[in-house]
């Protein structure tokens, strides 16, 4: 509204965290007018706990607090993982959006400083030339940056902002695209949740010029960049310093790519976990019975409670994007459990979202949702469910019958909505398969 009110002839976007970096990418291309992407960059963890639940407890330590008060989190710029934050601000990076090494540049450097600054100079050219996002950003563009979420072990959430970027350069998005491209290429980026390292060490290894030049066989090398070089061009001298924050194809961290699309009975139109993520590797099939919750809040009094035992699947619906309405977070019920860890045997789906940072069999973003009569709604304590990673499957063990009988005397779990927004909102978006855009 701004830059179409103030009748402005190029933008410099600035983005930090989660949902603004996909922001800037769906408004840049529905302005379309010469644009440069400024990503805020890490913020520097000082001490890093191994593993990580072991940084939340701090009566592990001896007159601790204070010193965790001091040294965690203790500069501006996105949380050091490759949660969402960093997924999306290094898939900016990917499109060609941004600067070289713009998204793991840390935030506190003045190397972020001379990026700014350059970036400045570099939107005068641009303005000059008329190279506009619709330029740069394409279906050639849109599939390296899932290559390069793939190989990160990148957010769940992309998973969500990319068919919505998508969308705003009017591409159908099909998920099964992360399954086709994730048999080829491998996780080979060593960072927090899948691997050991933080944002900062991939920043030192190459960042993500590094990291495209080793996967470049797979990317499509002639897309234009913000620099006004090809792909080909820009990565070609950026070589890996650190062989095992981003690992060689022939050792990755993980054999597949981060993010896997399951489907079945239980998500026809699918679902998404971040298989890199799983320390247990037996959970990637797994079987339980169903503990079902109508929302987190009531999932997060079991699990407190005591009420939630390991072997059981754990569903958490009507909070996706009508149900909730808006698809909220929930991390809250991941970090409580994680704290559980004598519950190491549990599974978790939801039509709801997750942290990026959020690790082991977690199952998000069921297709259809609980609210839109989406088979997940009718799932009953004790029904088995089963979770076959490897196969890409999701499933209850209920004949397709079964599932229609239940749905005839199905209604949906009505939330109170007083709120004029969100009952619009909840009207007109869609699903989450389709990057939880309006439909008008």
């Amino acid at each position: 509204l701004m830059v179409e009110a103030h009748r402005l002839d190029a933008m410099v976007t600035i983005s930090g965290c989660d949902k603004i970096n996909p922001a800037v990418l769906m408004a840049a291309l529905r302005l379309d007018i010469p644009t440069i992407c400024v990503p805020g960059g890490p913020n520097f963890y000082e001490i890093r706990f191994m593993p990580d639940y072991e940084g939340i407890e701090q009566n592990l330590y001896d007159d601790f607090s204070h010193k965790l008060n001091c040294i965690t989190c203790a500069t501006y710029g996105a949380c050091e993982i490759m949660g969402t934050a960093n997924t999306m601000q290094c898939l900016m990076e990917a499109f060609g959006m941004t600067l070289p090494n713009a998204s793991t540049t840390p935030a506190m450097t003045r190397m972020k400083y001379i990026i700014a600054k350059n970036s400045g100079r570099q939107i005068i050219s641009l303005l000059r030339k008329n190279i506009k996002p619709s330029d740069i950003m394409n279906q050639k563009s849109l599939e390296n940056a899932i290559i390069v979420d793939l190989a990160l072990g990148g957010s769940t959430n992309s998973a969500l902002h990319l068919p919505a970027i998508a969308n705003e350069m009017n591409i159908d998005f099909d998920l099964e695209i992360f399954n086709d491209i994730g048999e080829k290429i491998p996780t080979i980026v060593n960072v927090s949740p899948s691997g050991d390292y933080g944002i900062v060490d991939l920043y030192k290894a190459g960042g993500i010029p590094a990291l495209m030049n080793r996967i470049k066989e797979y990317l499509n090398l002639d897309c234009l960049t913000v620099s006004e070089k090809t792909l080909k061009r820009q990565i070609r001298r950026n070589n890996v310093l650190d062989e095992d924050v981003i690992r060689p194809l022939d050792n990755p961290l993980y054999n597949k790519g981060g993010l896997v699309i399951l489907r079945g009975n239980l998500a026809p139109n699918g679902a998404v976990i971040k298989q890199s993520a799983i320390k247990d590797k037996s959970m990637l099939r797994f079987s339980g019975p169903a503990k079902c919750f109508d929302s987190e809040k009531d999932a997060l009094k079991a699990l407190v409670e005591k009420q939630i035992s390991n072997d059981s699947v754990i569903i958490i619906r009507y909070e996706g994007p009508k149900g909730g309405p808006g698809m909220p977070e929930l991390l809250s019920f991941t970090a409580t459990l994680m704290l559980r860890k004598r519950l190491n045997r549990v599974a978790l789906i939801t039509d709801g979202r997750f942290s990026g940072a959020t690790s082991g069999p977690c199952i998000g973003h069921v297709c259809p949702e609980a609210y839109t009569g989406g088979p997940i709604a009718i799932i009953e304590d004790g029904d088995i469910i089963n979770i076959d990673i490897k196969e890409k499957t999701l499933s209850v063990k209920l004949s397709e019958k079964d599932i229609q009988e239940r749905l005839k005397n199905w209604t949906p779990v009505e939330r109170k909505i007083t709120s004029k927004a969100l009952l619009k909102y909840r009207k007109l978006v869609s699903s989450a398969s389709n990057g939880a855009v309006f439909k008008l």
